[in-house]
């Protein structure tokens, strides 16, 4: 190939090769040619070799032996040099590279020359790739040549200002007071780069803000002039004139409005008049009037604009523009909070919305909606949540259950209505809700005392339709074991009545227990279901019986250990099924929507708050070695037992002390209630980032002996996943870590993560701890390590 041939034929040949290996060798022969005549002192096709090279390097192939000849090509002064030469310098150089600063002086010069095309090369390349070092040399001339007389300079000078603000903000103080003079420029061009260099100067310094302020009524009277002016060819976009100017401008405004009362009376006139006569039935009105919105929402605006501004985006809603509608609802969840009213106006278009095919729509939909579930319109709302529950997409099913929740914890009208919307929830998603919910329902059942007997009827009918969703099952499996009785009257005045037998309660919970899609959990529930019918029914006991005793060998460990101890009761402890079996006593909440405790084995139940306690009459301590204290299985019952022949004294569990021998626990079927001790263990916080808290807290039980709690909430907007704690300690110290509650922190700290460390310190030594934190938050993975030098109350 002649290294002469035109840059046209040398596009040609690389578009006419047919593999990518002819086309590199193709490259490589021109590229050898270009640098040879590079080595040439040629002048005359120094220009078209740097073309051809710029395409080489726009192609992906290396181009970097062409700097050098695009600092001499600056230097040069023909005006057809200098152009290729600058193009190469902002295409084939950055500031990082030293052969920039070679072009600092050639820029110098360039942007006094005589020709406004030359300076507008300087200019634009220093726009480009100036560094720090340049952009301080070179500024009192660009802040000259925006005092020139020629707009098209000024254009280019104030772009060129705009970058050397970004790279050097301390510099913005030479560009204040001759950018506000160009804000009386006719050119709408320079008058664009006014107001964005104006921008970059208030966002770099607050004092520059303030004095800035002062610029309002003139960027009102430039933006009145575009709403006003009539058809402009040179501006007009589809009817607006000049939008590109009219959204800089709001921008500016919108900054120079907040927190500012004097400013924002002074563009409220102006923002309604924008509001109002804009088109919006295209996309560059739209693109006007959401500036406008925003601006609206973030000054001190009167309350009638921010009505007017709300109504915009509700018309938005209507849209068909599905990238129109989700700006809408996002900026209509900014101001949910603040004026409520004005969005609940639009409800009815937002609950359309999640109807929409598109899952980023309906996920915002979903989330405006459950912000505007009120007191006086919680059944309306929900029955749309309802509905959109049953056919949303998987991925939304949760958050749309989990929002159902809240909301209907906060404002259900009655219990029962609360009861039944979580009953449909469960019914629908059971399996995509969250681990807190059973133990929540739970709660909210045992309270309602006048609803257990529609309660248990429901549960019943709900357990012999569908076993798939595991959450349902286990509360329906809890509730038939506590208020079966009621089951079997059939005396519910709220349902139809239905004849049931102990055979057919027996068979749905046998059905549950053989089922394959049931869980260890699920299976655990039904298991003690069972059990605990076996004091509520008279004639099928022998069955129940039969069937704890199927589980005495079940290959899960949790089943098998329950399977035994219950028919240790059959057995052993006859005397003492009654009273063990009775009715969970009704718990007192703490807060809303949490819980306290960790999932017990007999059926998973979390302990979701201390039982109420209650003062008895406590004879003589019974001794510690006696074979009750094994099977201590009555927690804070109501009622004491009275003592068996093998007793001798009241049972155990009643006792005011709180350590107890470990097999006391071995049958405790009311899942760890325990009295609550007279002085709590001491915590400390050795942990607290991203929302993740961890506090440890510390029991010494023996001379070498010490249990250490570590506990992690999670107070951010958004679930913590894969959560895993590890812990060191010296090598005389032995250490053992006990299985974590879960791995998962729910947001808002709806729910805790606990972990159990035993330390066992035979040789007394200076006791310390590290222990090493791991989680995903919002997409990225954490890992943290903290160390423990003391622990809380213990002298060690």
């Amino acid at each position: 190939m002649s290294p002469s041939i035109p840059l046209q034929e040398m596009i040609r040949a690389i578009r006419s090769a047919r593999t990518q290996c002819e086309e590199r060798g193709v490259i490589q022969r021109e590229c050898a040619a270009i640098r040879a005549q590079f080595r040439q002192s040629d002048s005359e096709s120094r220009s078209h070799n740097l073309a051809k090279l710029l395409y080489v390097h726009m192609l992906g192939y290396p181009a970097h032996f062409g700097q050098m000849e695009c600092v001499r090509m600056i230097a040069s002064p023909r005006y057809s040099e200098k152009r290729v030469g600058y193009l190469g310098a902002m295409m084939l150089l950055d500031e990082k590279q030293d052969a920039s600063l070679l072009i600092t002086n050639s820029i110098k010069n360039d942007l006094s020359h005589s020709s406004q095309y030359v300076q507008s090369l300087a200019l634009c390349t220093l726009a480009c790739i100036g560094s720090a070092e340049m952009c301080r040399d070179l500024a009192p001339e660009v802040d000259r040549l925006l005092r020139a007389s020629n707009s098209y300079i000024k254009k280019k000078a104030a772009l060129c200002a705009i970058h050397i603000v970004r790279k050097v903000p301390e510099l913005g103080e030479l560009f204040a007071q001759t950018a506000r003079s160009l804000l009386v420029e006719k050119h709408h061009g320079v008058l664009h780069g006014a107001v964005v260099l104006i921008t970059e100067l208030c966002g770099c310094n607050p004092e520059t803000l303030e004095r800035f302020r002062k610029t309002v009524p003139d960027l009102v009277r430039i933006m009145k002039g575009l709403v006003t002016s009539g058809y402009s060819p040179e501006h007009d976009v589809a009817g607006i004139s000049d939008p590109f100017l009219q959204v800089r401008i709001l921008r500016l405004l919108r900054m120079l409005g907040r927190n500012s009362e004097e400013a924002s009376d002074a563009m409220n006139d102006l923002l309604a008049q924008v509001a109002t006569n804009t088109d919006s039935t295209k996309t560059v009105g739209n693109a006007v009037l959401y500036e406008t919105v925003l601006t609206v929402l973030d000054i001190k605006s009167e309350s009638g604009l921010r009505v007017l501004a709300v109504n915009i985006l509700g018309r938005f809603l209507l849209n068909n523009d599905r990238n129109i509608r989700y700006i809408a609802m996002t900026s209509l969840q900014k101001i949910v909070v603040t004026d409520n009213i004005a969005v609940q106006r639009h409800r009815g278009t937002i609950v359309d919305c999640l109807k929409d095919a598109d899952a980023s729509v309906k996920r915002r939909a979903l989330d405006l909606s459950l912000a505007l579930v009120s007191a006086s319109n919680i059944r309306s709302m929900m029955k749309e949540l309802l509905v959109f529950l049953s056919s949303c997409p998987p991925e939304l099913r949760a958050e749309a259950a989990s929002g159902i929740f809240n909301a209907a914890e906060k404002y259900a009208p009655s219990q029962r209505w609360h009861i039944d919307t979580i009953l449909h929830v469960l019914t629908t998603a059971g399996g995509d809700v969250r681990d807190e919910t059973v133990p929540n329902l739970i709660l909210l059942i045992t309270s309602a005392s006048e609803l257990h007997c529609y309660t248990v009827h429901k549960l019943y009918r709900a357990l012999f339709t569908d076993i798939s969703q595991q959450p349902l099952v286990q509360v329906a499996c809890w509730c038939i074991g506590e208020y079966g009785d009621l089951l079997l009257k059939g005396e519910c005045q709220e349902m139809e009545p239905v004849e049931l037998t102990e055979d057919s309660v027996l068979d749905a919970l046998e059905t549950v227990l053989q089922s394959h899609m049931s869980t260890p959990v699920t299976r655990g529930f039904a298991l003690t279901a069972t059990m605990k019918l076996s004091t509520r029914i008279t004639q099928n006991v022998d069955r129940i019986r039969s069937i704890v005793s199927i589980y005495g060998s079940c290959m899960d460990v949790e089943l098998q250990q329950r399977a035994v101890e219950y028919n240790a009761l059959f057995q052993k402890y006859d005397h003492m099924r009654a009273a063990v079996l009775e009715r969970m006593p009704v718990f007192e909440k703490n807060s809303p929507g949490h819980t306290d405790g960790e999932s017990t084995g007999d059926g998973g139940i979390k302990e979701v708050d201390r039982v109420k306690q209650r003062e008895v009459s406590l004879p003589p301590q019974q001794p510690a070695n006696q074979v009750c204290n094994l099977l201590d299985l009555l927690g804070d019952s109501e009622e004491p037992v009275h003592p068996g022949p093998a007793q001798g004294g009241t049972a155990p569990g009643l006792s005011n002390n709180p350590v107890r021998p470990a097999g006391e626990d071995l049958l405790d079927l009311l899942g760890g209630f325990e009295p609550t001790p007279a002085t709590p263990a001491p915590t400390a916080s050795i942990y607290q980032k991203n929302g993740v808290t961890l506090t440890l807290a510390c029991e010494k039980h023996s001379d070498a002996g010490l249990t250490v709690t570590l506990t992690a909430s999670n107070s951010s907007d958004s679930d913590v996943t894969s959560l895993t704690l590890q812990a060191a300690v010296p090598k005389s110290v032995h250490l053992h870590m006990k299985a974590p509650s879960g791995d998962m922190l729910p947001a808002r700290g709806t729910a805790q993560v606990t972990q159990l460390v035993l330390l066992s310190n035979p040789n007394k030594v200076n006791l310390k701890m590290r222990i090493r934190i791991s989680y995903s938050s919002q997409g990225s993975a954490v890992q943290d390590t903290v160390q423990v030098d003391s622990f809380p109350g213990v002298a060690v």
